[in-house]
């Protein structure tokens, strides 16, 4: 019988982290051949998202996207129908897991969400306390390097990012 490592996190997972905090895992992955910084991993959500800046950083065309055409709930409660989605190979380590992504054209700090498909198909298990991802690779528990700086940033980003129609509308409201 074949003895494997359990994926576990401890104290010790928390080393390097500033704690207590109330961070978002923010990781960077190797999407489609490219490095790409600022993906949340959001074990929460059903979908992977590509956003915009992920698009364009990758050169896709309109000829490389599929059609999708199911409603999606933002963050902020709205609902949104996306008209495409692509199928991209994600690399962590030696590990590829091929990816559907939604293709959403609105604002985002993050470049793409990562979701509970890729983390299931992946076995991995994350903590947003730790700061981690952790998958099996052969008979070896893997991490995946966060980045608690890059989470603020983002938070910072969010906060600091006002859609155009808002700034009118309030503007508007006010004359």
């Amino acid at each position: 019988m074949e003895v494997r490592p359990t994926l576990s996190f401890s104290k010790k997972d928390k080393i390097g982290t500033i704690q207590p905090h109330d961070d978002a895992l923010i990781v960077a992955l190797r999407i489609g051949g490219y490095n790409v910084k600022r993906v949340l991993v959001d074990h929460g959500s059903g979908i992977e998202i590509m956003y915009p800046d992920l698009y364009k950083g990758l050169n896709l065309k309109p000829e490389d996207l599929t059609a999708y055409d199911s409603p999606l709930v933002s963050f902020d409660g709205k609902v949104d129908i996306p008209k495409d989605q692509i199928r991209l190979p994600i690399q962590i380590g030696s590990e590829v897991v091929d990816v559907n992504f939604i293709v959403v054209d609105n604002y985002s700090p993050y470049t793409a969400i990562m979701a509970r498909p890729w983390l299931h198909t992946l076995g991995a298990v994350s903590s947003t306390l730790h700061l981690k991802v952790k998958y099996l690779s052969g008979n070896q528990v893997e991490k995946l390097i966060r980045s608690q700086s890059m989470a603020r940033q983002c938070l910072v980003a969010a906060i600091m990012h006002q859609p155009e129609a808002e700034s009118l509308a309030s503007t508007e409201g006010g004359s």
